[in-house]
């Protein structure tokens, strides 16, 4: 197929804004096969692939194009599963503009190859055709001498991407892999924190299907710490090494006044109601708060999210961030579709107090403790801080109130202490994330971690890339061990 040399990128098909926005229904329709073949003709296969250095997994990026471009789409998800056991999530909610397309050459002259759209497209048609193909272990040609695994026992903890990109890693050099997860239902963030209209959990519940096809053994109801205490799956369990991959479930707070106020909720717990529970629903077991006027502290993916999420359950949103509007670390797609949903978005403003409806005299008031406003300062940008964006201050004087019935923070998270707590010799970070070498080696031996229990919340794919640079050092460690 010749070269398509239009500058920009074939449009993704996605709802009418007016229409999504009563729904949880994807927003982001898919290419279809015509548009698939489209885009993968901008590819110019480029010999020296600075696509594939940018891809926190080592993705092939032009090979998969190639076999789009020949009309081979079973070939284009058997080159994906070389690098990726989820190719449908990451197509979807990998951050692809930060990452390799940023070095598309295509870009320096227009728009970029839409990798990520492509890989999504490959990944469903897969899917949607019943196609498994069997592909060579994840990171094979990397250069490691591990032997194969010959049935030794490793634990995985956490069904988050960090986890199942470590299973299907050592699953296809043959351990024996079981993963442990806490909630009733696997996926980790994949299916308590990212949007139905995100990332449908049909699609992550395929994709898990497909570790339990290669023998991944998957358990849920299990907390890691309580249930079982790591030393007992190396003892009575006699598993030979474990990958902590449990991710940072913990919520940040402002710790100002208000807070504890009904109708305050962290993200974490507005999302998982809303994505795990189904809380949109309208018969619910786990129903959450429906508020007319929403405020969501924060501007990263998670307020994001968070502030669509509750557009959809009918309220009015505004976002409060303390930046402007070009310091926000949410996806620009992300952004750009909050706006086209109706979101407001209030810049430069930091909140210092939540108000509520305080009635001592009758407590028997069904207002009495819920949130009626939010008082915020106005800020200012001045000098850079650690983080390299330019560091907010409160303008005296710049006040003002928010009336709103529900506030979520969205401010970020951090590992939860369990599993250090109850593991004697597994140290940690003074923020709590676990203290591991460049390969996911603990301070505890045979004891691996990766994702955002090490660094804090982050993305899908590099906590997919730990998991499956951690799986690889396991592999190593564990040759010659006895199974």
């Amino acid at each position: 197929m010749a070269l398509n040399k239009n500058p920009e990128k074939v449009p993704m098909p996605t709802q009418d804004p007016v229409v999504r926005v009563t729904n949880f229904s994807e927003v982001a329709i898919g290419y279809g096969e015509s548009q698939a073949l489209e885009e993968a003709a901008r590819c110019m296969a480029c010999k020296k692939k600075p696509c594939v250095a940018e891809c926190p997994v080592g993705v092939d990026i032009p090979a998969f194009i190639s076999e789009i471009k020949t009309g081979n789409f079973a070939g284009a998800y058997a080159e994906l599963l070389k690098r990726t056991s989820l190719p449908a999530v990451c197509g979807r909610v990998c951050p692809q503009e930060s990452q390799c397309e940023s070095v598309c050459l295509r870009g320096r002259q227009g728009e970029p190859v839409a990798i990520g759209r492509l890989e999504r497209f490959a990944a469903d048609w897969a899917l949607a055709h019943g196609t498994r193909a069997q592909a060579p272990a994840q990171g094979a040609g990397e250069g490691t001498q591990a032997k194969p695994g010959k049935g030794t026992k490793v634990a995985v903890v956490g069904s988050g991407p960090a986890g199942l990109s470590c299973a299907g890693t050592l699953a296809d050099l043959g351990f024996s892999i079981t993963v442990f997860e806490a909630l009733h239902v696997p996926g980790g963030v994949l299916v308590y924190g990212i949007p139905e209209f995100r990332l449908p959990k049909a699609i992550v519940h395929q994709e898990i299907e497909g570790l339990r096809q290669k023998g991944v053994k998957v358990l849920t109801n299990v907390v890691i710490g309580k249930t079982i205490t790591l030393d007992e799956l190396f003892g009575r369990e006699g598993f030979k090494a474990a990958f902590v991959g449990s991710g940072a479930g913990l919520p940040k707070f402002m710790d100002i006044p208000g807070e504890n106020l009904n109708g305050v909720f962290s993200a974490n717990e507005f999302l998982t109601r809303v994505n795990l529970m189904k809380a949109y629903q309208g018969d619910a077991q786990t129903p959450v708060f429906r508020g007319k006027k929403f405020a969501v502290v924060g501007g990263g993916n998670v307020a994001m999210d968070a502030a669509r999420c509750a557009r959809r359950l009918g309220a009015e949103v505004t976002i409060v961030y303390r930046r402007s509007a070009k310091e926000l670390p949410a996806r620009a797609e992300e952004v750009e579709h909050a706006h086209e949903e109706g979101v407001i978005f209030e810049f430069l403003a930091s909140p210092t107090e939540i108000h509520g409806y305080l009635t001592p005299d009758d407590p028997r008031d069904p207002k009495n403790g819920w949130v009626v406003s939010l008082t915020c300062d106005r800020m200012a940008l001045g000098e850079p801080d650690a983080s390299g964006r330019r560091r907010p201050a409160p303008i005296p004087g710049g006040g003002f109130v928010l009336e709103v019935d529900s506030a979520i923070m969205a401010l970020g998270t951090s590992p939860n202490p369990l599993i250090a707590a109850s593991t004697p010799g597994l140290k940690t970070q003074s923020w709590g994330g676990l203290i591991a070498d460049g390969d996911g080696l603990t301070s505890k031996p045979f004891v691996w971690a990766g994702g955002d229990a090490v660094t804090g919340a982050a993305t899908v794919i590099l906590a997919m890339g730990a998991g499956q640079k951690a799986a690889h050092a396991m592999a190593k460690a564990l040759a010659g061990q006895p199974g």
